[in-house]
């Protein structure tokens, strides 16, 4: 590529063709304000908070959209830059419902940070907008269009990244709004709740359903014994909340804040991981070793679930019917925990802890009720419990490092990196070589399926047997992967993969729609090392070693797969119509 110098704010600056004047700024120092830029979208310059003046050009430069030019004098704090940025931003708060300090993203808001920056102490503008109606018709995402600013990153991300396409811009002009499909809410519509259109909002215009006080009510409620579990990757991203560094590793404070927030039980997913490669893994090796279905996808991810039954139902019976780890903890709690502790079921709350904002509706799904009762009652998302520890006044940096209850908070290192992009199919292969071949996979990292790629694919060997594997990540990724499936079993009627894992947030579940504010790749990728990291640190890394997955087998479930495992750990799954996400009943 060719040099390309010019000057920023008469400083001279050499960057690679192609690099814009947003980028190139950085490099001698300066900081463009941004408003709908995110580093992860291609660039749309929809706001204009960006504009730079270019010496010789009478109308302005979007420093985001705009590249180098070899001699260019550009200016980015000029009295006229300063000017029209101010108007811009006027013009945008002029539309916005300005409750902040009651706001959902109060100190953590794009607008609000780009206020202060751009010295706003005044509105030359009157507030003009209409009052519009709140979307809560969805049971894990709430849309409030009266904060939306128009910068569309939800709509990229949900069409460009997800391609699941439930957001669109409609109208035009000062009309103009974002929206779902016939208007009808986002829990009448395709969207699989994965939440990337939270992470991605600058303004508190999407974010989930809470339900912080119904849990506050039920642990301070005597007659109910309340249990808590924490996914994987929710470790080594609460921190973040707390002003600890991206990617801080707290799983034994975790533990200890919510042990202090007086939940009865303290649990952790990690568990449920592991329960999830035993049994996953034995139903991966039969269909290998006896001629099933393959390829075999796995199924810990609702959002991909949801998105499956919408988009690629004809690959239902490909995907196992392994419940997530979740559910499968949700299950237990309210019968093996239930039985050992001599608890009724009916007074035991089970309460999770995800990244994830789909986990709201997969806890609601009408099948998840194994124990005869919903299996999880609520699900908390890292921000919703980051909430909960600030009213209890609990600053979890200064906890210290505590366990898990037992019987079901004892975890392996393979449990462990189920909330990074490979980390399924890495666990998955470390108990699938020990079951295939009855011997331990000794290298147990697989390289080839780690990494911020959007598809992997690697061939393993397993004693001679190739077993050839595909991640996806992020659901464009995983159409990709899908779309290439259907067509080898359409022409060819068989697949050339054995094993295929695919998580919907890119990243994996360190990405998740309920992670701290302010999420990208870099920052999901830092998250991922933590748990790879913290997986070396464990005396067992491989989900079969765990000695209470071994009694649990030995207590309850008698053998991986068993009739009663299948009945309390195992699902199925729906058709569902591309219009509306409903389900289709089959006649």
């Amino acid at each position: 590529m060719n040099a390309i110098k010019a000057q920023i704010n008469h400083m001279e600056v050499e960057v690679q063709e192609g690099t814009t004047i947003l980028d190139a700024a950085k490099k001698v120092g300066f900081t463009i304000p941004t408003l709908c830029h995110h580093a992860d979208l291609k660039p749309q310059g929809s706001c204009g908070i960006c504009v730079v003046e270019v010496e010789g050009f009478p109308a302005m430069k979007r420093a985001c959209m705009t590249e180098m030019v070899n001699g260019w004098k550009i200016h980015t704090n000029s009295a006229r830059v300063r000017a029209v940025r101010k108007t811009l931003l006027e013009l945008i708060l002029s539309n916005h419902e300005m409750d902040c300090p009651i706001c959902i993203k109060n100190n953590a808001c794009e607008l609000q940070r780009l206020a202060a920056t751009l010295g706003m102490t005044t509105l030359k503008y009157p507030q003009n907008f209409q009052k519009k109606k709140i979307d809560n018709t969805s049971v894990a995402i709430v849309r409030n269009p009266n904060k939306c600013i128009l910068c569309g990153r939800c709509v990229q991300v949900c069409t460009e990244i997800q391609t699941v396409n439930a957001l669109a811009l409609s109208m035009r002009g000062f009309n103009t709004v974002i929206t779902d499909a016939f208007d009808a809410g986002l829990g009448n519509s395709v969207c699989v709740n994965c939440g990337q259109c939270i992470v991605y909002c600058p303004v508190g215009a999407l974010y989930e359903k809470s339900c912080v006080d119904k849990v506050w009510e039920v642990i301070n409620d005597p007659g109910k014994h309340v249990v808590v579990q924490e996914a994987p990757a929710v470790r080594a991203t609460l921190g973040e909340e707390f002003g600890m560094e991206p990617g801080s590793l707290v799983s034994g404070k975790m533990h200890a804040t919510l042990r202090r927030m007086r939940f009865d039980a303290v649990f952790d997913t990690n568990f449920a991981a592991d329960l999830t490669i035993l049994e996953e893994g034995t139903e991966i090796v039969d269909r290998v070793k006896n001629g099933g279905k393959l390829p075999v996808i796995t199924s810990c991810s609702p959002g991909w679930i949801k998105f499956m039954e919408t988009f690629y139902p004809h690959l239902s019976e490909y995907v196992s019917t392994a419940k997530s780890p979740q559910q499968m903890f949700g299950a237990l709690s309210k019968t093996y925990y239930s039985e050992i502790k001599g608890i009724p079921p009916e007074k035991i709350v089970s309460v999770s802890v995800m990244p994830c904002t789909a986990k709201k509706f997969e806890c609601n799904r009408p099948e998840m009720n194994s124990s005869r009762y919903q299996d999880v009652d609520y699900v908390l998302t890292t921000r919703e419990i980051a909430r909960m520890m600030k009213e209890a006044g609990i600053d979890l940096k200064e906890m210290p490092d505590e366990p898990a209850d037992d019987p079901m908070g004892e975890y392996s290192g393979a449990a462990t990196i189920f909330g990074v992009t490979g980390g399924v199919m890495e666990a998955a292969l470390r108990s699938a070589y020990f079951l295939i071949t009855g011997k331990e996979l000794e290298d147990l990292d697989i390289l080839p399926v780690r990494g911020m790629e959007g598809v992997k694919e690697a061939e393993i060997d397993v004693n001679g047997l190739k077993l050839k594997v595909a991640v996806a990540h992020g659901l464009g990724n995983a159409r990709k992967i899908l779309d290439k499936v259907s067509t080898q079993l359409k022409n060819e009627g068989k697949s050339e993969y054995h094993i295929i894992e695919i998580m919907a947030c890119p990243g994996g579940c360190v990405g998740g729609g309920g992670q701290p504010w302010g999420s990208n790749m870099a920052r999901r990728a830092r998250r991922g090392e933590t748990l790879l990291k913290e997986d070396k640190s464990l005396p067992y890394r491989r989900s079969h070693e765990n000695p209470s997955i071994k009694a649990i087998y030995e207590k309850y479930l008698e053998q991986p797969n068993s009739k009663k495992a299948h009945h309390l750990l195992h699902t199925h799954y729906y058709k569902r119509s591309k219009v509306d996400g409903k389900v289709i009943l089959d006649t």
